[in-house]
């Protein structure tokens, strides 16, 4: 579970970050509105999600093993429950 947190705030952290970039250059040449405001967030969006392929790799492959080993002891957990049932029968 801390795994997912902790990808998840760096995630966050990077789209906050690159939508400052992004909002900072677009105010040097745009007037502020709902829609520069939009169009930055979408395209800080887009560069936030390539950029966390490259960055954020670590966490994510231990959010990923995280995850499998969790799925992994549910099944075990399943499996032994089945053996039981049919041991009981």
């Amino acid at each position: 579970m801390r795994s997912f947190v902790v990808y998840t705030a760096a995630r966050i952290g990077l789209f906050a970050l690159t939508w400052v970039v992004v909002s900072t250059v677009a105010s040097y040449w745009l007037d502020w509105s709902m829609v520069t405001l939009l169009w930055t967030a979408l395209i800080a969006l887009a560069v936030s999600a390539v950029l966390s392929l490259w960055l954020l790799r670590p966490l994510r492959d231990r959010l990923a093993a995280d995850v499998h080993a969790r799925a992994s002891r549910a099944r075990r957990r399943f499996e032994d429950s089945r053996a039981r049932e049919d041991e009981d029968e």
